[in-house]
């Protein structure tokens, strides 16, 4: 898990950094529908293969749950995001913006899932959220973006949170390969509509345009989304989304060393307080959950099986079902 936590947030924070080189030779529409393509593509090949050693059909409330989901968690996500960084905001500050989705989810996670967050984790939160604030301070005084351009990244927080939710509060057993490949498939659907609509699916013929969409296909699209469920599925909500805030420092980080941005002794220390406020929410994290566990039904002792994924908690500490 520490392994695949560190990989998480080395592909999520690449996402942040391909949109800006991509953003170079291409409409923010362009570059997601050819990011789109060759990862759809690819996750059909591999599922064939799968196929041949599995004959698990999926249930429609599976089909329409990961469609809802990747309607959210790539169109709602993803584009945003996109169209953010093509209008100017950096990349940094919008990394920012997406680092709130941990104290929505932390305040929400209460009464939409039964799970408690105790006073140490709210601390470790607040602590992040200030650190992620210096990392990204001089982004923010620099930013030449028009105001409302800021507002995409809010969207697309607030749509990622939401597919969190329906992903905790509708589990099913179905693979990640199967998920990924419907949520891929809702993107080049949806993002390629809406390319041939505006007449910006053409890609453009620069070598330098095909290598940043193949990155983005693979890295932030097949690794960060892969491991954002899979880790959703195996340490919670709470953990999971503390570790969003690493993405905005160490994005910082990148952009200095790949775009010349500033490093201040401000992202220093914002990078160490976002590093602690991390560390104190893993320290004290006591959702009283059974991990999600791929692949398996909704039998007995199963976390699907239990309305608010908790184990059963003492009598004075008992909450309501969700």
């Amino acid at each position: 898990m520490p392994l695949a936590s560190v990989a998480f947030v080395l592909c999520w924070s690449s996402g942040f950094l391909g949109a800006r080189l991509g953003s170079h030779d291409a409409h923010p529409v362009t570059l997601l529908v050819w990011r789109f393509v060759p990862l759809l593509a690819l996750l059909l090949a591999l599922g064939a293969l799968r196929r041949r050693r599995s004959g698990r059909r999926l249930e429609p409330g599976e089909v329409t749950t990961h469609l809802l989901v990747g309607l959210l968690s790539q169109v709602g996500y993803v584009l945003p995001v996109y169209l953010a960084i093509g209008a100017g905001v950096a990349s940094g500050t919008t990394a920012l913006i997406d680092a709130v989705q941990p104290l929505v989810v932390a305040t929400l996670v209460g009464p939409l899932l039964g799970l408690r967050v105790v006073a140490m984790q709210w601390l470790g939160l607040a602590a992040g959220a200030v650190g992620v604030v210096l990392v990204v301070g001089a982004d923010l005084a620099a930013a030449s973006a028009p105001a409302w351009a800021y507002t995409l990244p809010l969207a697309a927080m607030a749509s990622l949170v939401a597919a969190t939710f329906v992903a905790r509060r509708r589990p099913t057993t179905t693979s990640p390969l199967t998920a990924l490949t419907l949520h891929a498939a809702v993107g080049v659907v949806v993002i390629g509509g809406i390319a041939l609509a505006t007449g910006t699916a053409a890609p453009p013929a620069q070598a330098s345009f095909w290598g940043v969409a193949l990155f983005l296909a693979v890295v932030p699209s097949l690794g960060g989304y892969g491991l954002y469920w899979a880790l959703l599925a195996r340490i919670g909500v709470t953990r999971l989304n503390a570790l969003l805030f690493l993405v905005a420092p160490t994005t910082a980080v990148a952009g200095a060393l790949l775009f010349g941005e500033p490093f201040t002794l401000g992202t220093a220390a914002g990078l160490l307080l976002s590093g602690v406020a991390v560390a104190l929410v893993l320290a004290h994290e006591q959702e009283r959950t059974e991990p999600v566990q791929l692949g398996r039904g909704r039998g007995a002792g199963t976390a699907a099986a239990d309305p608010a994924w908790a184990r059963e908690p003492s009598r004075a500490e008992r909450l309501p079902a969700s």
